[in-house]
């Protein structure tokens, strides 16, 4: 499995230092949607780490491993995306002032980031499920890591801050639907990656609905 090491380690770098941008981005322009799409790219930082420890154990403790990481995972992102909902919705109430220009800028960094982690998960996509989910995960979060570059946007042409807490609860429902998903998809190897073999094949369990 060393081969499908390294570039899960690349992709977790890479995502770290999107992860940085963003947090840092977030607190500086006092920027909601950016914090709330850091702590989805958090969530992405968590898989892609117990995926990488994973695939460094023994497979028996691998499964075990991730059934828990990802059950728990799952429940505090839907956790803190209803937090953060709470405070969307508090500050379409009560505006509060971001600098425009840094979600734009954070956003768009986030953007090409998700691209090159999906860019590194790609070849090793083809041969292990587990990883094929993470991959396709990243494509789709290129387009998300967009919402604060259009709430930048928004605020600049505008004047209105009250483009920030929307992007952030629209954000935060992508969050919820695609981890219902997950969850709901479990059995093809996110809850239950026993089901999934290291070397990529589904096993016979799975193929018997076992």
């Amino acid at each position: 499995m060393a081969h499908l090491r390294k570039p899960l380690a690349i992709a977790l770098g890479t995502n770290t230092a999107l992860l940085a941008v963003e947090t840092a981005g977030g607190l500086e322009a006092n920027s909601l949607s950016l914090i709330t799409d850091a702590v989805h790219n958090f969530s992405d930082e968590v898989a892609l780490a117990f995926l990488l420890l994973a695939y460094s154990l023994r497979t028996g403790l691998s499964s075990h491993f991730l059934r828990s990481a990802n059950l728990f995972n799952s429940i505090g992102l839907l956790a803190i995306s209803g937090l953060l909902v709470w405070q969307a919705v508090d500050r379409l109430i009560h505006p509060q002032p971001v600098w425009g220009v840094v979600p734009i800028v954070a956003g768009l960094l986030a953007a090409i980031g998700n691209w090159l982690v999906a860019r590194a998960l790609r070849e090793p996509s083809k041969q292990d499920l587990a990883i094929r989910l993470a991959y396709v995960h990243n494509l789709g979060d290129v387009l998300v890591s967009l919402a604060p570059v259009l709430a930048g946007v928004g605020m600049i042409a505008s004047g209105s801050y009250l483009f920030d807490p929307a992007m952030a609860i629209l954000i935060a429902l992508v969050i919820v639907v695609t981890t219902f998903q997950a969850v709901r998809g479990s059995e093809v190897g996110l809850l239950w990656p026993e089901n999934v073999v290291c070397g990529g094949s589904v096993s016979k369990g799975t193929e018997s609905g076992n």
